[in-house]
Parts: C-alpha cells; sequence; structure tokens
C-alpha cells in the first residue's frame, strides 16, 4: 500500500514551491535590511539633531534635491505667487 509521503512530487510542482520559497526568502532579507537602512536614517537624523540642526529642515531639503529642477523651480514660482496675493511676502 502505497502512503501519502511516499508519494513523489512532480517536477514542476517541485520547482515551484522551491521559488515560491526562494522568493519569500528575498523578501523577508530585503524587508530586514530596509528595517536596518531605516534605523541608520533615524540614527543621522538624531545625530543632526544632537549637533543643532533642524530636522524637518533636513527632511524638506531632502525632499526638494530627489525632485527634477524644473519640477521644483515651478513649485517655488507658484508658491511665491500664491504667498504674494495673501500678503505673505
Amino acid at each position: 500500500m502505497v502512503t501519502s509521503a511516499a508519494v513523489k512530487e512532480e517536477p514542476a510542482t517541485r520547482f515551484a514551491k522551491d521559488q515560491l520559497k526562494s522568493i519569500i526568502e528575498r523578501i523577508e532579507r530585503l524587508e530586514e535590511e530596509k528595517k536596518t537602512i531605516s534605523d541608520d536614517i533615524r540614527d543621522v537624523y538624531a545625530e543632526s539633531k544632537g549637533n543643532g540642526f533642524d530636522v524637518k529642515a533636513l527632511r524638506a531639503i531632502i525632499r526638494l534635491r530627489k525632485q527634477d529642477p524644473d519640477e521644483r523651480q515651478e513649485q517655488e514660482t507658484i508658491l511665491e505667487t500664491y504667498m504674494q496675493a495673501l500678503g505673505m511676502l
């Protein structure tokens, strides 16, 4: 009598299981790396705050540096226009 444990898996099924396991393990490894990097970034912001820098301003600069220069200029122009219209400048 053949038991279910004795039945061999089809090669395609075994490959799919191995591939799925590999994908899951890669994602888990990347999630751990992401957490480590996030912790490192948090530490750098804490260090900068300890040295007297304004963290909110640093975050704004980082966000601005990621933008396309033309897009950033357009947004700054719009903001300035609105601020002038409201008498803030």
